[in-house]
C-alpha cells in the first residue's frame, strides 16, 4: 500500500500478539494492514495460560487440553484450585483470522508511528502503526533470559504440573519441570530456567529433563529475554507503539505474554475506534506501576539461590489463588501485585525476608523504580 487512503491500523509482526491485534481490529471494522516476512509461517511453540485469563472472544476450539487445577512441587506437592488450559498453536493461528487485511510479505526496515518502510522498497501507511515483532530481533546478550528444553512423549496423563522444583541431577543454575497434556495421547515434559543472567543452557536442561520423564531429544527449545525494556511506555516522537512480548506485555517475573497480549488487543482496538490515544489507553498509571513492581520481582528472583527460590515459590503458592492472580495475570492491577508481594514477604523465613528486602533496596537504587 503506497498510495491512497492509509489503513486505520498497520501491524508489524504476525506472531500471536500481532495476529491477535489484527484479528480483533478487523472484527471491529477497522482497515488493517499486516507486515511480516513470513505471515503464514506455522506456529510450533506450546502456549499455556490460566483458564480465567482467556479472553471471552477466544474460540474454545483453540484449546487442546484443560485442567480444573494445577500442581506445584515446592518441594512438597500443592494442588492449586485455578484452571489451566493448553492451546493448540496451529488451530489458534487459524482461528485468529486476518481475512480482509492487506498483507505484505516483507521484512520491515524502518517503523514509525504512521509508516513502515519494507526491505523491498514498499511503504505501508496507517493512522496507527504498532510494532509487534516479538523478541527475535532483540540483542539479548545482556538481558536476563528464560530458557527451556522440552520433549513430547506418549502419555495419557491429563494433569498440569506448572512447577516441579524437586531437585534432579546436573550442575548449573536452578530450574523446574513444566509438564502439560497436549491431547491425542501426548504430553510435553519441559525443563525450564525461569530467569538467568546468564541462563542455564538448553543442553543442560535437556539432561535434567530426562530425569523428569522426558527423552534425550529436544522437541521444543525456548530462549527469550525476560525484560526487553525497563520502561516500555517511553516512546520518542514519531515512534510506533510496541505491543506483545517486546512491548511490555510479558510478565517480567514469569515470562508469560500470550494471555496478556490477547487481552490487551481490545484495549488498543477500542481506543482507535473511539478516537483515543492507544498508547495512553494501554499504559495507564496503574499499568506502569504494576509493571515496575513486577520488574522489581524479577530483579529479586535473579539474585536468589536455588534453595531460596524454592522457599519463595512455596510461600507464593500458599496464597489464595485470587491473590496469586493479582501478581500472575492482571496487567494493570497494581494493587493486586502489591498485595501478592506483601503476602509472600510475610510468609518467608526471617533470614530470607531480610535478603529479599536487601535485594529489593539494591534493585531500586540501581534501576530507580
Amino acid at each position: 500500500m503506497t498510495a491512497g487512503r492509509p489503513a486505520d491500523l498497520a501491524v508489524v509482526g504476525a506472531g500471536p500478539a500481532g495476529r491477535a491485534l489484527a484479528h480483533r481490529a478487523l472484527a471491529a471494522g477497522l482497515r488493517v494492514s499486516l507486515v511480516d516476512p513470513a505471515p503464514t509461517k506455522r506456529w510450533t511453540a506450546t502456549y499455556g495460560m490460566y483458564d480465567d485469563d482467556c479472553p471471552p472472544w477466544l474460540d474454545s476450539e483453540a484449546i487442546v487440553a484443560s485442567a480444573s487445577s494445577f500442581t506445584v512441587y515446592t518441594p512438597d506437592c500443592r494442588v492449586i484450585d485455578r484452571g489451566y488450559v493448553v492451546l493448540d498453536s496451529v488451530r489458534l493461528q487459524q482461528l485468529l483470522s486476518i481475512e480482509g487485511a492487506t498483507v505484505t510479505a516483507a521484512r520491515a526496515r524502518t517503523v514509525s508511528a504512521t509508516a513502515i518502510v519494507c526491505d523491498d522498497g514498499s511503504v505501508v501507511r496507517a493512522r496507527h502503526v504498532v510494532d509487534a515483532r516479538g523478541t527475535g530481533h532483540v540483542d539479548r546478550s545482556r538481558l536476563p533470559r528464560q530458557t527451556a528444553a522440552g520433549a513430547v512423549i506418549d502419555s495419557t496423563e491429563r494433569d498440569v504440573v506448572l512447577m516441579d522444583w524437586r531437585p534432579v541431577g546436573g550442575s548449573g543454575g536452578p530450574s523446574f519441570s513444566y509438564r502439560v497434556p497436549l491431547g491425542d495421547g501426548h504430553r510435553l515434559v519441559e525443563e525450564t530456567c525461569l530467569a538467568g543472567l546468564p541462563p542455564v543452557p538448553a543442553v543442560d536442561l535437556a539432561v535434567r529433563n530426562i530425569d523428569r520423564g522426558g527423552t534425550s531429544r529436544i522437541d521444543e527449545h525456548v530462549d527469550f529475554p525476560m525484560l526487553v525494556s525497563s520502561r516500555p511506555w517511553r516512546l520518542r516522537a514519531g515512534d510506533a507503539l510496541r505491543f506483545g512480548a517486546a512491548g511490555g506485555l510479558m510478565n517480567p517475573a514469569t515470562g508469560y505474554s500470550v494471555a496478556q497480549s490477547l487481552a490487551a488487543a481490545d484495549v488498543l482496538v477500542d481506543a482507535i475506534v473511539a478516537g483515543r490515544n492507544p498508547h495512553r489507553a494501554l499504559w495507564t498509571g496503574r499499568a506502569r506501576l504494576a509493571f515496575r513492581l513486577r520488574r522489581l520481582g524479577l530483579g529479586v528472583l535473579l539474585r536468589l539461590t536455588a534453595e531460596e527460590l524454592i522457599m519463595f515459590f512455596d510461600a507464593f503458592f500458599q496464597l489464595d489463588p485470587r491473590v496469586q492472580r493479582g501478581y500472575l495475570s492482571a496487567r494493570d492491577d497494581a494493587a493486586g501485585v502489591l498485595r501478592a508481594m506483601w503476602s509472600v514477604y510475610r510468609r518467608l523465613p526471617v533470614p530470607l525476608r531480610l535478603r529479599v528486602a536487601a535485594h529489593s533496596i539494591r534493585h531500586i537504587c540501581e534501576r530507580k523504580v
